[in-house]
């Protein structure tokens, strides 16, 4: 897409600030411009994080945010400004209006000057990564894994520890705001100790509006959820979380702003966003084996979530009717039959019934590929790539497919993928990429 021209030469006549422009829509992560999402909604509300990072979220806009990705492509050599017209379509004044307001809050710097043809040679700029932070949190069954990253999805903290999902909220939110703490304390916050920018009253014990870049945080976990108003469902296997409001209850305790959402989309999200380093695809779904079994759906580049962002319970397809019981009170649950496999150590079993699923998932919305992730994925790669490829195969051989069958790969980013999908929960939509619908 490109910029929009506004009538102020300054770019901004998209606008999204960070609670959603004019006919935006809510869901974390939409289109710059379009509506900025539930992290927006968060800083509508009242809720501050540091100095830095509400300066960064205030610049939110359609234009900024196709200046900020390509500046975070051209890495450390830079681009120019006519290069920036070019690409976003931008008139040269409305690209050096960005650009010095970008160099102002600091979020770009000059990386030097490249010979032109003819003339003088051209400033490059460049994105400054350490002008911005997010933490990304995994809330999984048994553990809580977090992390600190730039701008540039660098990852410059980490933290892992046990966790009892069932432990009650309370439990669970300290745990999270410890572990944030922490993740925080030494980057970030000023050795002082002294909060930045703090509102009045001073902010209770461990708000985290000391750090002075901090965007936010963003929080992944099993679903299902509601992604727009952060508050939990029925949570598969600990039904007490039902109508938990997640994200108000960080928020009060934290005092930056939060975005919640399942841990397959986020790792999704994480994927679709990470520019070059995600997949070559605009529609491909991120199959998660772990502890559940869930599904997230990228569907023309962008995260798929449904009408009531309750889309990727892939793991509550029933695919045998009268199979073992499922947690979720069904029976014969692809995650109910895959897990019970892996209990007996029937890895292929497992991979042959996540290969079934798949192929649902292949025949129905037409995607290009599939990633698999999750711990237990981890502990036997080799067994589950080819364990599904050999159903996805097969399948294509039976409807005699032109093109062959769905490729199967591992995906990028290992065993804190939900987490840094979840730290692109505040980041995406400053450089564009966030989520659809």
């Amino acid at each position: 897409m490109g910029g929009v021209n506004g009538a102020n030469g300054g770019g901004t006549g998209v606008d999204a600030g960070l609670g959603g422009g004019a006919g935006g829509r809510a869901g974390a992560g939409g289109r710059a411009g379009a509506g900025a999402g539930v992290g927006g909604d968060a800083v509508g509300r009242g809720i501050r994080g540091g100095a830095g990072g509400a300066n960064l979220l205030a610049l939110r806009s359609h234009n900024t945010a196709l200046v900020l990705d390509l500046l975070r492509g051209g890495g450390a050599e830079g681009i120019s400004r006519l290069e920036l017209a070019e690409r976003t379509g931008l008139t040269p004044q409305a690209v050096s209006k960005i650009t010095a307001r970008l160099r102002e809050r600091g979020l770009a710097a000059e990386a030097g000057r490249r010979a032109s043809t003819g003339g003088k040679p051209r400033t490059v700029l460049r994105l400054v990564p350490e002008a911005g932070h997010a933490i990304g949190v995994h809330l999984d069954r048994d553990e809580l894994r977090a992390v600190l990253v730039d701008l540039d999805g660098a990852v410059v903290g980490e933290r892992r520890v046990p966790l009892d999902l069932g432990a009650g909220a309370d439990a669970v939110v300290e745990a999270v705001a410890g572990t944030a703490r922490e993740l925080t304390a030494d980057t970030l916050c000023p050795p002082d100790g002294s909060v930045a920018a703090a509102p009045t009253p001073r902010p209770p014990d461990g708000n985290l509006a000391a750090a002075p870049t901090l965007l936010g945080l963003g929080v992944a976990l099993p679903g299902p959820l509601d992604h727009v108003r952060g508050v939990l469902h029925r949570v598969t296997g600990f039904p007490e979380w039902d109508g938990f409001p997640l994200r108000d209850a960080l928020e009060e305790r934290l005092g930056v702003p939060v975005v919640v959402d399942k841990d397959t989309n986020a790792a999704a999200l994480g994927l679709t966003a990470g520019g070059d380093r995600g997949p070559a695809t605009a529609s491909f779904a991120y199959l998660h084996l772990g502890t559940g079994l869930g599904a997230g759906l990228v569907i023309g580049g962008a995260v798929h979530r449904g009408a009531r962002t309750g889309a990727g319970e892939f793991g509550h397809q029933v695919i045998q009717l009268d199979g073992p019981p499922c947690t979720c009170g069904a029976r014969g649950c692809i995650e109910a039959l895959c897990l019970a496999a892996v209990g007996r150590g029937d890895l292929a079993e497992a991979a042959r019934v996540l290969g079934a699923g798949a192929a649902n998932l292949a025949g129905l919305l037409d995607i290009d590929l599939v990633l698999l992730g999750g711990r237990t994925v981890a502990a036997a790669p080799g067994a589950f790539v080819e364990g599904v490829g050999a159903v996805l195969d097969a399948r294509a051989r039976r409807e005699g497919g032109r093109e062959g069958a769905v490729p199967v790969r591992i995906a990028p980013g290992g065993a804190r993928g939900v987490a840094e999908g979840a730290a692109q929960l505040l980041l995406a939509p400053l450089f564009g990429r966030g989520d659809g619908g």
